[in-house]
């Protein structure tokens, strides 16, 4: 069986990537998703005033620790080496949501787009238990791969 899935053997035996004989380049990984909300829930999350703190700076830490630790999370990722882990959140008080971009860099033999999806997950998670309490309806919504760089398949652009 040849399957174009990189993470089955030839039986489709489900197995981690042999990247050893991989060349060690910049891997960059740019990925996006929001969280809806409430109007009043915004409110308190840009006036500071959740209850258990500052929504923004703890969804920060989450992030990155979560990319950190996304070979423990995702059963067939390879422990990485991040370089740099950057997380930017944007208010849209139009939609009454919080977008949030994750970029993970590393030097390596294989690619940052689980840590940077895992990253953005685990702060709009964040963002929604630390609000839980005001706002049990917020929606996580439009988490996606924005853009790669590095390794054989070079660069890519998710399409607009």
């Amino acid at each position: 069986m040849n399957s174009p899935l990189t993470h089955f053997d030839t039986d489709g035996q489900a197995h981690m990537v042999d990247v050893a004989d991989k060349a060690e380049t910049r891997r960059v990984a740019r990925a996006a998703g929001s969280i809806a909300m409430q109007p009043a829930t915004l409110a308190l999350i840009q006036a500071g005033g959740a209850k258990k703190g500052d929504v923004l700076g703890i969804a920060r830490i989450a992030a990155i620790q979560a990319s950190k630790r996304t070979s423990e999370l995702i059963p067939l990722c390879h422990p990485l080496a991040l370089t740099r882990v950057g997380v930017e959140f944007t208010v849209d008080a139009k939609r009454h949501c919080i977008a949030c971009e994750v970029t993970a860099e590393t030097v390596g033999r294989t690619g940052v787009e689980m840590e940077a999806l895992t990253a953005v997950s685990v702060a709009l998670l964040t963002i929604y238990d630390m609000c839980k309490a005001v706002d049990r309806g917020m929606r996580i919504e439009d988490i996606c791969l924005m853009e790669k760089l590095g390794g054989k398949s070079g660069h890519w652009i998710a399409p607009a």
